[in-house]
């Protein structure tokens, strides 16, 4: 009974994701391989940018589960392949949990102006909204 008490208070490590090694990325050359290149070497990665023409990211994270407590990430990289407009490598960059900072979230609720109206106000309260114009 003891040895399975201990047991519980084992640290547990998860692994999520995947970064190419560094032998991979050598041989990657920006200004001079393009996207297929990069396909070619490491594979397309799970996310990529919708902002920036589609850059590549790939994310690795350890997590240490212990016990009741929170599981708490002690590991993370992220490799940004950035392109250019001719889907030319332009940067490789790696970053690690030293190199992040925290973002804070604020939650914005929109304001329903349906809310307390029952269900005929709302329909009686469209009818001067209707424009005949509209179904011609």
């Amino acid at each position: 009974m003891c040895f399975g008490a201990l047991a519980g208070c084992t640290a547990l490590y998860q692994n999520h994701g995947y970064v190419p090694p560094d032998e991979d990325l050598a041989q990657l050359v920006p200004g001079v391989d393009t996207r297929a290149k990069v396909d070619e070497v490491i594979g397309a990665p799970s996310a990529s940018g919708v902002l920036s023409a589609g850059d590549y990211y790939y994310v690795r994270s350890r997590v240490r589960s212990f016990g009741m407590f929170r599981p708490e990430v002690i590991d993370r990289q992220v490799l940004a392949i950035s392109f250019d407009a001719r889907d030319v490598v332009a940067n490789i960059e790696r970053f690690d949990l030293r190199d992040g900072y925290v973002v804070p979230l604020s939650r914005r609720v929109t304001d329903s102006t349906v809310e307390g109206k029952g269900f005929l106000r709302q329909m009686l309260g469209n009818i001067g909204n209707i424009n005949p114009a509209d179904f011609f």
